[in-house]
This record gives C-alpha cells, sequence and structure tokens, in this order.
C-alpha cells in the first residue's frame, strides 16, 4: 500500500518504513526544554544596541510570535491524516511536540525582551499590522488551505495538491524562512551579541532542520513508489513556490536591514535566500534556479559552533541527548 492511501494503518510490525521510525528515536534523544536557556544574559545587549539593530531584533522577535504556530497548524489540519504511516505519524507526533516547545521558547524570549505588554502585544499582532510579516503569513495560508476540504487524497491531482504543500512547508517555511530568521541570529552572535538568543536558536535549528529532512524523505519514498506523480508541472509548481517564498523573504529582509548594518544587508540576504532556495531544490531532485554562493561566512561555521555548544552544555542536560549520534551535516 503506497504511503499516501487513503486510510489509517496501525499496524507497526511488519514495519513499512523503519527509516520514519528511526527519525522518530533520534528526535526523543534530541530532547531539550526552555528553561535550559539562559536569555538574562541578552539584557545587557539589548541596552546598547543601535536604533537600527534593536528594529532588526524587534521585527525578528515579531515573526517567532507565531511562525512556529502556523507550521503547527499546517501539520495537524494537512499532513498527519495524509501521511498513511503509523511510524511516520509518531515522527509528526513528535514534531508537533517540538513546535510546542519553540513557541514556548518564543514566549518566554518575547517576555524577556518585551517588558512593556502593549509593545509584546503588537508583536504578537505582528501578522495584522506589519506588512513585510503579513505577506510572509498570507504565503504559509494559502498553502495550509490549497488543500481545502481534501479528506483523502484519491487521485493524482489530490496527491500533487497534497506534495506542494508538504514540500511548501518544509523547503520555503521551515527550509527559507525560517533559515533567514536564523542568519540574523547568527550574525549578531558573530559579534558578540544576544548569546542567548543564539543558545536556544541552536536547538529550534537542529529540530527544524530534522522536521525539513523528514519531510523530504517523504517525498524520496512518494516519488519511489509514485514516480508519474513528479513531472514538468510539478518541478515548474515546486520552483516558482520557492521563488515566490525568497520575494516574500527578501521584502522581510529590506524591513529589517533598512539601509544596511555592517556585515547584513538585504543585498546579502538575497544571495543567502537564493542559496538556501538552491539548496532546497537540489535535495528535491530538481534543478537550481539562481547558482548563488552562500555570502555568510558565520552560517558555514554554524555546525561547528554548535558541535562545540553541544558539549559545552553541563553533563546533566544530555542525559537523553548524548545517546544519540551528533551529525551536522545541514547544507546551508
Amino acid at each position: 500500500m503506497p504511503l499516501l492511501d487513503p486510510g489509517m494503518d496501525l499496524t507497526l510490525r511488519p514495519m513499512r518504513y523503519p527509516d520514519f521510525y528511526e527519525r522518530y528515536r533520534a528526535a526523543i534523544r534530541n530532547t531539550w526544554t526552555v528553561e535550559e536557556v539562559d536569555l538574562a544574559s541578552d539584557l545587557a545587549d539589548l541596552a546598547r544596541l543601535t536604533p537600527a539593530e534593536l528594529h532588526l531584533v524587534n521585527r525578528l522577535v515579531a515573526f517567532f510570535a507565531t511562525g512556529d504556530s502556523i507550521v503547527a497548524n499546517n501539520l495537524v489540519l494537512n499532513l498527519y491524516k495524509h501521511v498513511n504511516a503509523p511510524e511516520a505519524r509518531l515522527y509528526l507526533s513528535r514534531q508537533l511536540f517540538e513546535e510546542a516547545v519553540h513557541v514556548q521558547f518564543y514566549l518566554t524570549l518575547l517576555d524577556t525582551y518585551l517588558p512593556d505588554q502593549d509593545e509584546r502585544a503588537r508583536a504578537f499582532a505582528a501578522i495584522e499590522h506589519i506588512p513585510s510579516i503579513r505577506a510572509k503569513a498570507e504565503f504559509c495560508f494559502r498553502w495550509i488551505d490549497s488543500l481545502g476540504a481534501l479528506d483523502e487524497l484519491r487521485t493524482a491531482a489530490d496527491r500533487r495538491a497534497f506534495l506542494l504543500n508538504l514540500i511548501c512547508f518544509a523547503a520555503c517555511i521551515e527550509g527559507l524562512f525560517f533559515y533567514g530568521a536564523f542568519a540574523y541570529v547568527y550574525w549578531l552572535r558573530s559579534r558578540g551579541l544576544l548569546n542567548g538568543l543564539a543558545s536556544g536558536t541552536n536547538w529550534v535549528f537542529r529540530d527544524e532542520s530534522m522536521h525539513m529532512e523528514f519531510a523530504f524523505s517523504v517525498v524520496d519514498t512518494v516519488r519511489a513508489e509514485e514516480p508519474e506523480l513528479f513531472d514538468a508541472e510539478l518541478t515548474a509548481q515546486v520552483t516558482t513556490m520557492l521563488e515566490e517564498a525568497v520575494e516574500a523573504e527578501l521584502a522581510f529582509a529590506r524591513d529589517l536591514c533598512g539601509d544596511g548594518l555592517p556585515g547584513m544587508g538585504a543585498g546579502d540576504m538575497r544571495a543567502y535566500l537564493e542559496y538556501v532556495a538552491d539548496q532546497r531544490l537540489a535535495r528535491l531532485g530538481l534543478p537550481v534556479r539562481y547558482g548563488t554562493a552562500n555570502p555568510f561566512a558565520f552560517m558555514e561555521l554554524q555546525d561547528v559552533q554548535e558541535l562545540s555548544n553541544f558539549f559545552e552544555r553541563r553533563v546533566s542536560a544530555y542525559q537523553i541527548g548524548v545517546e544519540g549520534s551528533v551529525s551536522f551535516d545541514e547544507a546551508f
């Protein structure tokens, strides 16, 4: 029975997709909690940011305020009911938990960074009144709604629609919007600023990389089972989708960066977004679109930095984490 066949298979033995189960087990080994992240150390840095830097940080945390909630909603509304393998649903259940941890982290972040209640409320309502964030949210909602009331994937058209939704959330939202946000965090860290935010982001980054790779492994499985779905039309649709995501994220970059900051401007961010978009297309087995190099050396070093942070944390924090293999080979 193909992975996207309608129904609700409950049989874990014999297991049809053991790779999905191993991804679930790996995610369990990488458990972390918000309480382990020390954001208090960032307060002194916030007090000495320039107005332009503070604007960037405020816009960034406003995006964080609802970003993971949108991903969680799509997981519940569209992904869980259509991926018909219990071992895959185990992973999606774990992903939903991780999205909840991310939501808690960003709630704590906003409570720490924005002590003024009115300012905090505006950040949580950013998708309503900040155009660059609203445009990204509308992009997400359009793809959440793209499956409409589709309860079963009966036809090839149904399955294509599902694939486009899955690819959008993996490649464009978790794999591009979030990676753009991570780049601002690590740019700040490269300047010795907001190390508490960067510490928590390390773990969000790790989770999101695993979410994205799980989704791509679902795409791989469907491609092996139903190769006829992967035609020139789907390639064109995915490429256009990523182009639209790059433009939406670039508008956000212009809002954050204004006339540019030392080592961070809209031009550099465009190059980075194009580079990341090509990475997503290549992972999907599709032709790259831009051919742009990564302009951010601090992102190329992120895997090394995270590995160092992993072993610097207190031993008690790793009774779960250290049992798993530590591999940081995600392409930036």
